[in-house]
C-alpha cells in the first residue's frame, strides 16, 4: 500500500479562512489522476486557516512541481 501524504498551503490574515476555502475549489479543478484522495480546508485560528489535499506519495513531485505547496505531513 502506498503512502498517503497531505499536502498543504498556509494561509494568514483576517481573511486566511475565505482564501483557504476559495484555494480548495482551485484544487479540485486540476487535472489529477486518478485524482486526490481528499480536498478540504481548516483553521488553525482567527488569523492562521490552511487548504490541503491528501494524495498518494507517487503523485508528490508533480503536484510539488506545479502547485508549489507549502509544506507536508504524511497522514
Amino acid at each position: 500500500m502506498q503512502k498517503r501524504i497531505k499536502v498543504i498551503w498556509d494561509f494568514r490574515g483576517p481573511a486566511a479562512s475565505q482564501t483557504a476555502r476559495h484555494y480548495c475549489n482551485h484544487l479540485r479543478e486540476y487535472p489529477l489522476q486518478p485524482g486526490p484522495l481528499e480536498i478540504g480546508s481548516k483553521d488553525v485560528s482567527a488569523i492562521h486557516s490552511m487548504a490541503y489535499m491528501v494524495i498518494l506519495e507517487t503523485e508528490l513531485a508533480e503536484i510539488r512541481d506545479s502547485l508549489k505547496p507549502h509544506r507536508g505531513e504524511y497522514v
